[in-house]
């Protein structure tokens, strides 16, 4: 699997998709960046991609074109539209397309970085909401009843370790982004959120320790990452 959420960047602006990219990359994405909704096209079909960013003013393939044949093929991943226009009309049509978000340039990088995360959590959200049942390897894990059950024990969770679970199952075997965890259950990525999402992870492996092939492991600098059989269909 892979270990980073894959973004598809589709810019025809040289400069700006380079900065874009690098921009990304360095807050932990693995981004793609095609330069005309042809080869932005082409790339979609051939990879695996968890959000698309496409600028709507391109050559070969406008992004409105391109977001039009991405849906007839996934009606699900995420797409933020680039737009030098800020106009209503643009902006309804990008939304008729299944646009889950626009932004009108010139924009900062941190805001489309903050556009980008507040998606990716309610994708999360709804992932977990749809999966209530996760095996992870000899437990199971009820989400709704916060019960992680294993050889007749029966371990009631409070609410954080909860949902720290039920977010490191979302992304089994791949990495859970520190940042984008304690966002999603603390709010905020300060020290302290950050100290206390430590000793959680700590219950966990505690709670999890009877299970040799399961494991919660850091990824310095990253975030952590739960190993578990890959044959339990996550």
């Amino acid at each position: 699997m892979d270990e980073t959420k894959k973004i598809l960047l589709c810019e025809d602006d040289e400069n700006l998709g380079m900065l874009l990219r690098e921009y990304l990359q360095a807050k932990g994405y693995d981004t793609l960046l095609c330069p005309d909704g042809e080869e932005g096209f082409r790339a979609f079909l051939s990879d695996k991609f968890d959000l698309c960013v496409l600028d709507v003013m391109m050559p070969k393939k406008d992004g409105f074109t391109l977001a039009r044949d991405i849906r007839q093929h996934n009606e699900e991943v995420p797409i933020i539209f680039l737009t030098a226009k800020n106009l209503k009309e643009d902006i309804l049509e990008g939304f008729k397309l299944g646009a889950d978000d626009y932004l009108t340039k010139p924009f900062s990088m941190e805001e489309l970085t903050m556009r980008i995360e507040a998606i990716l959590r309610r994708v999360t959200k709804k992932k977990n909401r749809d999966r209530t049942v996760y095996q992870i390897g000899k437990y199971t894990f009820d989400t709704q009843t916060q019960v992680l059950s294993h050889d007749g024990e029966h371990t009631k969770l409070t609410t954080k370790e909860c949902e720290l679970l039920s977010l490191l199952c979302a992304h089994g075997n791949d990495i859970l982004q520190r940042d984008f965890a304690l966002r999603t259950i603390w709010i905020d990525d300060n020290y302290f959120n950050a100290r206390s999402m430590d000793v959680y992870i700590t219950k966990l492996r505690k709670h999890l320790k009877d299970d040799e092939t399961v494991q919660i492991i850091n990824i310095h600098g990253k975030g952590y990452k739960l190993i578990m059989p890959q044959n339990d269909d996550l």
